[in-house]
């Protein structure tokens, strides 16, 4: 069996640690907008002064009035009230972690999730950088309400198609100071590329990191960075052949649950895109063979999951591009 369906217990587990997680990334969200840094009144010659800082900075916003004591006692009560509810909806999470486990919902590995939410909080997920390969799997069970055979979602890697064609924010301040290397050792230090400016990144056990990217048409004409900075040591993505239908195609959001039983968002390729692109990949002459077999088999599970639970159809325009459908043209 490539699918196994959840138990109507496992499938209220996990809603309810998906409404708990929706609910946590709301509040943070707003803490991030509005309570980061703080406020205080200092006192500047004979008058008080209202200062709002905001990393290291701090600015005045003007002497002492009615109006901004106001501003300052809805920011003071606002920020406490976030924060307790931030604190009260972790608490819910650290509740469900050990239940999800036991319960066998715990599935995206550790370090996968962990590299996976790096990349979200620096804003990254969802706009450069996108989940491809067996990881996404995890995104489309979860969405479906299934479980892949574990033989089609074991993995000792993780591959990030890289989107070129967004820059990065102003805001990603970390990643344009140490780019994705940087953010990598974040989360393990022991993270290096295994070559400079190369498009694989391993740590001390052996995890491996790889950034990939669509293969120009021209080479000579491409000007898309190839990686997210153009620091010495940081990662460049690999050109593959192939992949620009996938930058094109349309994405899927799901939130998984890593397996310490904690919620992790995950932004892959279309589960189509996907069944398509490894019946592809298991076709070509130069794919390793031991590889093919368990590229069919992932593509026949992803298939199953967009008709069967997603019912997405796949005479569909966003896939007009695959080779795989082109080639039957």
């Amino acid at each position: 069996m490539l699918l196994n369906d959840l138990t109507g217990t496992q499938r209220r587990q996990l809603i309810d640690t998906q409404q708990v997680f929706a609910t946590w990334r709301a509040a943070k969200a707003e803490h991030d907008r509005r309570f980061t840094g703080g406020m205080r009144w200092a006192r500047r010659g004979n008058a008080d002064y209202l200062l709002r800082k905001n990393g290291k900075r701090e600015t005045s916003l003007g002497v002492r009035s009615t109006e901004l004591e106001h501003a300052y006692d809805a920011f003071m009560k606002g920020r406490a009230e976030n924060q307790d509810r931030l604190s009260h909806l972790e608490k819910r999470l650290d509740e469900f972690a050990p239940i999800n486990v036991a319960m066998g919902l715990g599935r995206v590995p550790a370090i996968a999730a962990d590299i996976l939410r790096s990349c979200d909080d620096a804003g990254l997920l969802g706009q450069q950088l996108f989940v491809i390969g067996t990881n996404a799997l995890f995104a489309y069970e979860a969405l479906a309400g299934t479980f892949a055979a574990s033989e089609l979602i074991a993995s000792g890697d993780i591959d990030l198609l890289y989107d070129a064609r967004q820059a990065l924010s102003f805001a990603v301040v970390d990643v344009r100071q140490a780019g994705l290397i940087g953010l990598l050792q974040k989360t393990d230090r022991s993270f290096a590329p295994v070559r400079p400016r190369g498009y694989r990144a391993a740590n001390r056990d052996g995890y491996m990191v790889d950034l990939i990217r669509p293969a120009p048409r021209d080479a000579f004409r491409d000007k898309m960075p190839a990686g997210l900075t153009n620091l010495p040591e940081d990662m460049e993505g690999a050109p593959i052949f192939g992949l620009t239908w996938l930058i094109n195609t349309q994405k899927v959001e799901a939130v998984a649950i890593d397996e310490r039983g904690y919620p992790i968002r995950i932004i892959a390729i279309d589960p189509r895109a996907f069944a398509l692109h490894k019946a592809w990949l298991s076709k070509r002459p130069d794919r390793e063979p031991l590889k093919t077999i368990r590229d069919l088999e992932q593509a026949k599970a992803a298939a199953a999951i967009a008709v069967r639970y997603l019912r997405l159809p796949f005479d569909s325009q966003v896939l007009e591009h695959s080779p795989v459908l082109m080639n039957r043209l």
